[in-house]
C-alpha cells in the first residue's frame, strides 16, 4: 500500500489541498475585509481579527481530531472535520454582523483542523525519513497555489459581487475538498482503542515530549506562523493603506509571496535527496536571519521603501517551505505509532503561535510601517537563536524508523 500511495499523484495532490484548506480560508478572505468592515459597520482592527480567530479554532479542534484520528481512522476524523469546516463556512457567507462571522470562523476553523492534522499525520503512517521529506515537500508545492492564486482571486471577486463572494467561494471549495477525498483517500492507520480516550492522549503526549528530537523539530514548526500571519493579517493595510496601492494590485503583490513558498518548496525537493535534514534547515535559518534582520533596521527607521519591505516578507516565505517540511518529518520520524496525536500537538501550537501573531498584529497595528513588521522581524531572530541552540535542545544523531509505517 505505501508504495503505491507514494506514486499516487492523486493521493499526493488532495493531500496538499487538505494542506491548503488553511491558507485558502485566510488568503481568499483577506481581500474582502476593507468592505466587510463597512458593510458590518466596525472597526478594521476587528475586521481584521477573521485571521487570528480562525488559526484560534483551528488550535481548539488540531488535539480532538488527532486523537480520535488514531481511535477510529483518518477518514471518519477527516470527514466529521471537513462537513463543520463547510457549515460554518455557509454561516459565514451569510453573516450580517461581525459577531456572528467571528463564531463562524471559530468553528470553521475547529473544522479545518482535522485537515491539517491529517494530512500530516498520513505522511507519517505511509513514509519516513527522506521519502517523507519529498512527499512534504510534493505536498508544499501544492498547497502554496493557495495564497498565490486566493488573494487575486478574492480581489476579483470581490471586485465583481461584494465582500460576501470570497467566502461563499471558500463553502464551495470545502464540498470540493470532500469529494476529493472520497475519492482519492484510502484509510492509512489502523485503528488503536486499547485504552480509554483521556489516558491515550495523556501517554501519547508524554511520548512525543520524551523525543528530543521532537521537541527541537516542534520549536521550529510552531515559531514561523507567528512571522508569516503577523503580515497576512495587516497586509490588506499595510498594502491599500499605507503604500496606496489598489485592491487589484494588492492580490497580485500578495501572490508573490506565495510565489516565495513555489520557489523554496521546488528548491527544497531538489535538495531533500542531497543533504541531511537539518543542515536544510541550517539554510532555511541563515537566509531567514537574513530577511529578518533587515526588517528589524526597517522597523526601527519606521520608514522604508514598499518593495525593500516586501522582498524581505518574501525571503521570509521563501524559507518557510524548507524549514517547515524538514522540521515537520524530524519530529514526526521517532513517533509512528501516535502521529495523529503528535501531529495536533504540533498543529495546535503552531495555530497558537499563529494566531497570537495575527491577533497581536491587528491589535498593535496604528497605520505605521513599524508595527506592520515588527513581529515578523522578531519572530525570525528567536528561531535563529533555536537553531544555534540545538545541541543543547537535541544533541547527538537524529532518530528514524522507516519500517514502522502503516499496514495494509
Amino acid at each position: 500500500m505505501n508504495a503505491d500511495l507514494l506514486n499516487s499523484k492523486k493521493f499526493v495532490i488532495t493531500l496538499g489541498l487538505l494542506t491548503a484548506t488553511a491558507a485558502l480560508t485566510v488568503d481568499l478572505s483577506l481581500p474582502a475585509i476593507p468592505s466587510m468592515v463597512d458593510a458590518l459597520d466596525t472597526s478594521l482592527s476587528r475586521g481584521q481579527q477573521i485571521v487570528g480567530i480562525f488559526m484560534i479554532g483551528m488550535a481548539c479542534g488540531q488535539i480532538p481530531a488527532g486523537l480520535f484520528s488514531d481511535r477510529l481512522g483518518r477518514l471518519p476524523t477527516l470527514y466529521v472535520g471537513m462537513a463543520i469546516f463547510a457549515i460554518a463556512a455557509t454561516v459565514a457567507a451569510a453573516s450580517k454582523s461581525i459577531d456572528v462571522m467571528l463564531a463562524a470562523r471559530f468553528v470553521q476553523g475547529i473544522g479545518a483542523a482535522s485537515a491539517i492534522v491529517l494530512s500530516r499525520a498520513m505522511v507519517r503512517d505511509v513514509a519516513s525519513g527522506k521519502n517523507a521529506a519529498r512527499l512534504m515537500s510534493l505536498m508544499t508545492m501544492i498547497f502554496t497555489a493557495a495564497p498565490v492564486i486566493a488573494p487575486t482571486f478574492g480581489a476579483l471577486l470581490v471586485a465583481q459581487w461584494g465582500w460576501r463572494a470570497p467566502f461563499v467561494a471558500i463553502a464551495m471549495c470545502a464540498a470540493l475538498i470532500i469529494f476529493g477525498i472520497r475519492a482519492n483517500i484510502p484509510e492509512t492507520h489502523v485503528p488503536d482503542v486499547n485504552e480509554h480516550p483521556v489516558r491515550q492522549l495523556q501517554s501519547s503526549i508524554r511520548e512525543f515530549f520524551s523525543h528530543r528530537q521532537s521537541i527541537f523539530g516542534l520549536l521550529l514548526v510552531v515559531l514561523p506562523p507567528a512571522g508569516f500571519l503577523s503580515i497576512i493579517a495587516v497586509s490588506a493595510a499595510l498594502v491599500v493603506e499605507i503604500y496606496g496601492y489598489s485592491i487589484q494590485q494588492y492580490g497580485l503583490i500578495f501572490a508573490c509571496a506565495g510565489i516565495s513558498i513555489l520557489v523554496g518548496s521546488f528548491v527544497n525537493r531538489w535538495l531533500v535527496t542531497r543533504f541531511e535534514a537539518v543542515q536544510l534547515i541550517g539554510l532555511g535559518i541563515a537566509l531567514i536571519f537574513l530577511a529578518s534582520a533587515q526588517l528589524a533596521v526597517i522597523a526601527w527607521l519606521d520608514s522604508a521603501n514598499f518593495w525593500w519591505v516586501w522582498s524581505c516578507v518574501c525571503l521570509f516565505m521563501f524559507t518557510i517551505a524548507i524549514i517547515a517540511s524538514n522540521a515537520t518529518v524530524l519530529a514526526l520520524d521517532p513517533l509512528p505509532r501516535i502521529a495523529g496525536v503528535a501531529s495536533s500537538i504540533m498543529g495546535t501550537l503552531q495555530n497558537l503561535f499563529g494566531a497570537g501573531g495575527a491577533l497581536l498584529a491587528a491589535v498593535i497595528y496604528d497605520g505605521s510601517v513599524r508595527q506592520s513588521v515588527i513581529i515578523m522581524a522578531i519572530v525570525g531572530l528567536i528561531l535563529t537563536a533555536v537553531f544555534l541552540l540545538r545541541p543543547l535542545i537535541a544533541p547527538g544523531d537524529l532518530v528514524h524508523h522507516p519500517d514502522e509505517l502503516a499496514r495494509d
